[in-house]
């Protein structure tokens, strides 16, 4: 028997990378998952969030994936403009707050669930893209996960994070590895104890430990997984 036999997952942001990971990894413990992109819903507007998760019916596990920084580079702060921190801002932090508040329904009226939020090493610390709004949602989604945390756990829910670090997952960030060049690439590595870039299924199998019924005692925790990159 596999750890979430029988349960139902939902996993946001799976069109590549990390999340096609995460989806892989639960459906690999057993789990029935539900994958949902911005390709087939926009989960920053609340409609369109309620309809997908009334037709998911009851979910044991959400994994709150969908993210990113929206095609966006670097801009001054007197430049930014509200169009572009919105972007970020609801991309990751809004649709954060949209999925677990749908997913929170079903959890307290059946006494149990497991929340993951993908976060990033930018919210713990800066972001290496030096875009304000990503580092900005990135940090108020782990203040999130600690706020849920002790809303839901009278409620059987856990509510966890991720904090991952460098890892080579999708297309934004081989060009952002590829702009660094020899030196600068060489310059990261020796920024992270083991001296490689990570896997998406390096975060998956973080977010399989918090998921499973026996981590019913671990909520409200960051977990970074970035090669040993924040001891530094």
């Amino acid at each position: 028997m596999s750890e979430l036999d029988g349960q139902v997952a939902v996993v946001t942001g799976t069109a590549q990378g990390i999340g096609q990971a995460i989806a892989r990894t639960l459906r690999g413990a057993g789990a029935t998952v539900h994958e949902v992109d911005r390709d087939t819903v926009d989960l920053s507007v609340t409609a369109e969030v309620e309809e997908f998760f009334a037709s998911v019916g009851d979910v044991d596990v959400l994994v709150n994936n969908a993210g990113g920084v929206t095609g966006q580079t670097h801009v001054p702060i007197d430049e930014l403009t509200d169009a572009a921190w919105d972007a970020v801002v609801d991309a990751n932090l809004r649709t954060t707050m949209n999925c677990t508040r749908a997913a929170a329904r079903t959890m307290k009226r059946r006494g149990y669930g497991r929340i993951v939020v993908i976060s990033s090493g930018a919210g713990r610390s800066v972001s290496l893209t030096g875009i304000q709004a990503y580092a900005s949602a990135k940090a108020a989604q782990i203040g999130f996960t600690r706020q849920m945390a002790h809303e839901l756990g009278p409620h059987g829910i856990t509510v966890n994070c991720i904090a991952p670090g460098f890892v080579l997952s999708n297309p934004t960030t081989q060009a952002q590895w590829e702009s660094y060049g020899p030196e600068g690439q060489q310059a990261l590595l020796d920024r992270i104890a083991v001296r490689a870039t990570g896997t998406p299924d390096d975060i998956a199998r973080g977010v399989l430990f918090f998921a499973v019924p026996a981590a019913g005692w671990v909520s409200g925790q960051t977990l970074s997984i970035d090669g040993g990159h924040s001891l530094f």
